[in-house]
């Protein structure tokens, strides 16, 4: 009876052992998962942090572009004469793009797009070449012109081109000047362009992104060469001249040996970029070009 009593209480302490040994057990998992949730929420802290960080610099080197379709209002594309009393012409420099392109005579037509711009003379305005549409098109332009060579007419209503054709328009809109003479001397504006435009239902705004983007900042090129001196010979007797002025850090525009400037302003024509690309050309045998 003793021994059995003995044995009871010998049963009695082992599970009190037990029982105290589970508890400092479950303690101690309780601690470390608790340290390693701590731990796991300090590091995504530091995580955190360290992305913020990350962006905050990223955000600070990353140099936005600047669009230089900033704005709502839709680009115009006008084409500009440039030759014989066309020259010298006005409202070029206001221009975010002008496109030079050899036409018939071995000489060259303009095409100069504007956007957001009040302006009360630009011209001499001529007759649309049907290769200029690409870029009007690329541009989401309205397309200005006066007159049009065959092709050209076919391909603007084919396309279904929004285009001013200022012969059918007024002489308030398109009007003659008597300091040059016919057919280099038509001029016109913005404002007559946006109320034909309005007239005729053509949008007069767009959200299309710029076919060109810049940098805000100047940018000096380590590498590369040179170019002070830029000539562009589109035919043997029309050729192009730029020079670099370091002063203002535009290209200035020569027609041979002579400095372009406005007709209206007297101011140089310039150009901060120049792009030339390299193409075939021919003659159509329409009498057009």
């Amino acid at each position: 009876m003793q021994a059995k009593k003995q044995s009871g209480k010998i049963l009695i302490i082992l599970l009190i052992i037990l029982v105290i040994a589970l508890g400092v057990l479950l303690a101690i998992k309780l601690l470390n998962d608790k340290t390693d949730f701590m731990n796991i929420s300090v590091s995504n802290d530091i995580d955190n942090e360290l992305k913020d960080n990350i962006k905050d610099d990223n955000e600070e080197k990353i140099t936005p572009k600047i669009n230089i379709y900033n704005g709502q209002d839709r680009p115009i594309a006008i084409m500009i004469d440039n030759v014989g009393d066309a020259i010298p012409q006005t409202g070029l420099n206001d221009a975010y793009v002008v496109y030079e392109i050899i036409v018939e005579g071995l000489q060259t037509r303009l095409m100069a797009l504007y956007k957001g711009k009040d302006l009360e003379q630009i011209g001499p305005v001529r007759s649309s070449r049907h290769y200029f549409l690409d870029y009007a098109l690329e541009n989401d332009a309205i397309y200005v012109h006066y007159g049009w060579s065959p092709q050209a007419k076919s391909d603007i209503s084919k396309l279904g081109v929004n285009n001013i054709n200022g012969i059918s328009e007024s002489s308030k809109s398109f009007w003659r000047i008597t300091s040059k003479s016919a057919p280099h001397n038509v001029l016109t504006n913005t404002q007559n362009i946006l109320s034909i435009a309005d007239r005729q239902g053509y949008r007069t705004t767009s959200d299309d992104e710029s076919v060109l983007n810049y940098k805000s900042e100047e940018i000096n090129l380590e590498d590369g060469d040179q170019a002070i001196d830029i000539s562009i010979p589109y035919s043997s007797s029309y050729i192009v001249n730029y020079k670099y002025n370091e002063e203002t850090k535009k290209y200035e525009r020569y027609y041979g040996k002579t400095l372009q400037k406005d007709f209206i302003t007297k101011e140089v024509v310039d150009t901060k970029n120049i792009i030339i690309t390299f193409a075939q050309n021919s003659t159509l045998n329409d009498g057009s070009g």
